[in-house]
């Protein structure tokens, strides 16, 4: 079973932080990196159970990855939350045996964005990665088309 750990970078993101790790039920661990927030965004975080850890400016995002504890890492912001059939998804994911896995370079989702008109249609986004993983864009990892494509949307509120 390849357990997951969450990431959610997070700065002033209490209205709507408590939605996106309520999503996470499939994941083993969950981890904040806070940039800073002055609201009540790490009394949320540590409501859910998660760890907290400060950025640190400069830092590249493979660097928070030494700390977490699976080798299987889910990337999210706190806008977005888990539709039940990516949540599915993950919980299968969880059935298959480490050395399954081994050879997948990494998983997309789509994500869906909620505008003032509805929502747009699903782009694929690289989410769940290998703790390895060395390729970035900015806090996220980059887009790769060799990605394994889970069933299920990742939803990008607009507003809290």
């Amino acid at each position: 079973m390849p357990p997951i750990t969450a990431i959610l970078h997070t700065c002033n993101d209490a209205e709507r932080l408590g939605r996106a790790l309520e999503s996470l039920r499939p994941c083993d661990e969950l981890l904040v990196v806070d940039h800073g927030s002055t609201d009540a965004t790490l009394r949320v975080a540590r409501e859910y159970g998660a760890r907290i850890r400060a950025a640190e400016p400069n830092l590249s995002p493979s660097n928070y990855l030494v700390s977490v504890l699976h080798d299987w890492v889910l990337y999210l912001l706190p806008s977005e939350s888990l539709t039940e059939g990516l949540e599915a998804s993950l919980y299968e994911w969880k059935l298959y045996e480490a050395g399954d896995v081994a050879s997948i370079p990494a998983c997309s989702a789509f994500v869906r964005e909620e505008t003032r008109d509805g929502w747009t249609e699903g782009r694929p986004s690289t989410r769940l990665i290998p703790k390895g993983w060395n390729n970035w864009n900015g806090d996220f990892p980059r887009e790769a088309s060799n990605t394994m494509m889970l069933q299920g949307d990742l939803l990008r509120f607009r507003l809290p």
